[in-house]
């Protein structure tokens, strides 16, 4: 008896929760990991094109790192990622670092406010959330931002691609040591490790080539 009452209350629930919202649930709470607090906008955010990157946009206004990339916006929020269709709410736990966060140059704010780009005059343009969402995809596809002037920056020669794989390393391993991703870690490592059981080696995800792992 008790097993047939079980069986009911969970097909109800299966009924009742849609599925997707019962997998976000499965991986924000059921393992402990917060979502990141909402940010409050008065109107539809909008956006830049950062320099040297595969297209992916920033919202400069807000004083938290949220990102728009390949369809998703993207947030970083004490050393753990999240993403969503929307930029405002519907956030989840994104299990690894996303592979553009590299190539976005730390000191971006600077060069924002100073409206230079490594020397070169950076005349950037503010793009609205409505139009970044009904032309990111052909904008990447026809490589938009190139041809409209190197991003906005002035007299501007992209960096060779040995030396942005270079700088990609170098942003990795600072981001590595911050404390925050440390502290990450930590929590998420103990609770995936089963009992009795020790890891060997580290774990391995595909790099990105041509078409982003967007799982």
């Amino acid at each position: 008896m008790k097993k047939l009452l079980l069986g009911i209350i969970l097909f109800a629930l299966a009924i009742v929760v849609p599925i997707p919202t019962m997998a976000r649930v499965d991986v924000s709470i059921g393992i402990g990991i917060p979502l990141p607090p909402p940010v409050v906008f008065p109107a539809p955010p909008a956006v830049i094109v950062m320099p040297d990157t595969n297209y992916v946009y920033v919202v400069p206004d807000i004083n938290v790192d949220m990102f728009f990339w390949y369809g998703w916006w993207w947030r970083l929020w004490e050393g753990r990622w999240y993403r969503s269709h929307y930029y405002d709410r519907g956030w989840a736990y994104y299990d690894r670092v996303p592979s553009f966060y590299f190539d976005v140059d730390p000191g971006w704010r600077g060069h924002y406010r100073d409206h230079n780009w490594y020397g070169h005059r950076w005349n950037y343009e503010r793009i609205p959330t409505r139009q970044l969402q009904q032309n990111w995809r052909s904008w990447q596809n026809n490589r938009h931002w190139e041809r409209h002037g190197n991003w906005g920056v002035q007299s501007y020669q992209p960096r060779p691609q040995q030396q942005r794989q270079e700088l990609r390393h170098q942003r990795q391993e600072q981001y590595q040591q911050r404390p925050e991703v440390q502290r990450s870690r930590q929590p998420q490592q103990q609770h995936s490790q089963p009992r009795g059981q020790q890891h060997q080696g580290k774990s391995k995800h595909p790099k990105s080539q041509g078409k982003p792992d967007m799982r």
